[in-house]
């Protein structure tokens, strides 16, 4: 049973389903793909993506997306054959395309397994409750969030695949959330004391087009006026009100000043924060097509920080999501009215809403496992190796991965943390609780800490945890072994690895790699 429908769940359910094993996958939302889809955020990625970095399956999943545009929609000559085809032309990714685009691709993977029976998807359905005996899970409930119908589903194996870890504190798995103290992880990065409710923001995208002459101002958001003059309470300080196109760099923490060009910025890397996550360009396309771009928000002004989602029961979390969405609609009112861009308009039939905004918060920082392994700031960041290329090398790497270590301000009121990473590994022993035997994370829930959780967070390494989990527990069924015993017997973990290897994981990293040419937007300059 795979909880959760996200990146990884999916991941974990095509990977399953492949070797024959029978499986149910549980979503709360209507739409499968987290991220993806109902969060609504194109891939962050390195820049090797094309060549290297990922998993064969999310290399043909990316494929599938560029030729489901080519099969549908009417591109031009020089888009059609361009083998790199980024649809929106963003400069996040070489990859930003619309999310029902992401969410067609990934149904069209599940759908020979959901055909032959051996996959079933129950979607708008939550865990409720889980019930275990020792050291294993036997069974979880889950209930259906339009009729209340409660479904009780037991498997040998559970994979919590939510997007913030719901079911570890049902069924009993010791798990750690927001930052730990630098006496507990000797991060140089981490604060002097702990703070268990102190994760990163968390943030309610929408989609928008830019229709010439046209007015599209929505009704002024009920909460305007206090988004309108929040200013965040942060240390470092924050540059003025949140509600600016001036913010803060990341890496520097000085203030920039973002430039905003409806249908008119250069097509290059930082251009503006229209490009910036555009998933569909009107110059892809024959002319007359679209009448305008569409660009994804996934700004600092919609990052909120009123609340910790991994603390709040189900009634306080949907006061924190309506509080979040109120933020969102009020930057886009910000943009219509105080900036004059009234031709602004929402596109929920982009993000498949009627209020406009994406369907479920993107998360970035969830509960986490108490693992047998905890990737730590030391493991990966470049600074604690200097001259050299590679992150700590993991003798039970399950896959790798590359991205900074990018954490957004938190609700404790920490400030962005931006440190550079060297290109890394996924080590089993972070998938393994330190007790439970029959769970596994695939998610943003493996044993990394506050600190690294900013590099393991994004789509392409969710992807490989959950695909390497598909893979583990098949070969834990097929040995009748755990996945405990499988990472501590040498001789059982060099044939998993080789397995996995043979299905198109990559475990390691190239040799003589330059780092520059990694550069998450290495690919728009």
């Amino acid at each position: 049973m795979i909880v959760g429908g996200g990146v990884g769940g999916c991941a974990a359910a095509v990977a399953a389903c492949s070797l024959g094993l029978t499986v149910i996958i549980t979503e709360e939302s209507d739409w499968i793909g987290g991220q993806f889809t109902s969060q609504a955020t194109p891939p962050d990625e390195h820049g090797w993506i094309e060549q290297f970095g990922c998993t064969k399956t999310y290399r043909a999943f990316r494929e599938s997306v560029r030729q489901f545009y080519r099969d549908n929609y009417p591109l031009t000559t020089e888009a059609a054959s361009n083998p790199l085809l980024n649809p929106g032309n963003g400069w996040v990714s070489p990859l930003c395309a619309e999310p029902k685009v992401f969410l067609a691709v990934l149904e069209t993977m599940l759908a020979p397994f959901v055909t032959s029976g051996i996959l079933k998807v129950l979607t708008e359905h939550i865990p409720v409750d889980a019930a275990s005996e020792g050291d294993h899970i036997r069974a979880v409930t889950v209930e259906h969030l339009q009729t209340g119908e409660r479904t009780v589903i037991r498997a040998p194996y559970f994979v919590d695949a939510t997007e913030n870890g719901d079911l570890l504190p049902l069924a009993g798995v010791e798990f750690v959330t927001g930052s730990e103290s630098r006496k507990e992880s000797g991060e140089p990065s981490a604060k002097d004391v702990a703070d268990p409710s102190n994760s990163q923001a968390f943030s309610m995208c929408f989609a928008m087009s830019y229709q010439e002459g046209e007015d599209h101002t929505i009704e002024r958001p009920a909460s305007y006026e206090y988004w309108r003059n929040f200013i965040p309470e942060l240390g470092p300080p924050w540059s003025g009100p949140l509600l600016s196109l001036t913010s803060l760099s990341p890496r520097t923490l000085e203030p920039v000043n973002y430039n905003f060009e409806p249908n008119r910025e250069p097509n290059v890397a930082f251009a503006g924060l229209w490009t910036y996550r555009r998933i569909l360009h009107t110059e892809n396309f024959v002319p007359n097509t679209f009448d305008s771009d569409i660009s994804l928000v996934n700004y600092p002004q919609i990052d909120y920080l009123g609340g910790d989602l991994n603390h709040a029961d189900r009634a306080t979390r949907s006061k924190l999501i309506d509080s979040a969405k109120e933020q969102s609609l009020s930057f886009f009112y910000y943009l219509q009215t105080d900036l004059g861009f009234k031709e602004l308009k929402l596109r929920g039939d982009v993000t498949g809403t009627i209020d406009g905004l994406a369907k479920m918060p993107y998360v970035r920082e969830s509960r986490r496992i108490e693992a047998e392994f905890t990737i730590k700031e030391q493991h990966v960041s470049a600074d604690h190796r200097p001259g050299e290329t590679y992150a700590t090398p993991f003798a039970d790497s399950i896959g790798i991965g590359y991205y900074r270590i990018d954490l957004h301000p938190t609700v404790g009121g920490d400030n962005y943390v931006d440190v550079e990473a060297l290109p890394f590994q996924i080590p089993l022993g972070a998938l393994i609780p330190q007790r439970c035997e029959n769970l596994l994370p695939a998610c943003k829930n493996i044993g990394t800490t506050h600190i690294t959780n900013g590099c393991y967070r994004l789509h392409p390494v969710e992807w490989n945890i959950g695909e390497a989990v598909g893979h583990l527990i098949a070969f834990c069924i097929e040995k009748g072994e755990t996945p405990r015993s499988v990472r501590n017997s040498a001789t059982l973990l060099n044939e998993f690895q080789a397995r996995i290897r043979d299905r198109g994981i990559e475990t390691e990293w190239p040799t003589g790699l330059n780092l520059e040419d990694g550069d998450p937007h290495a690919h728009a300059r």
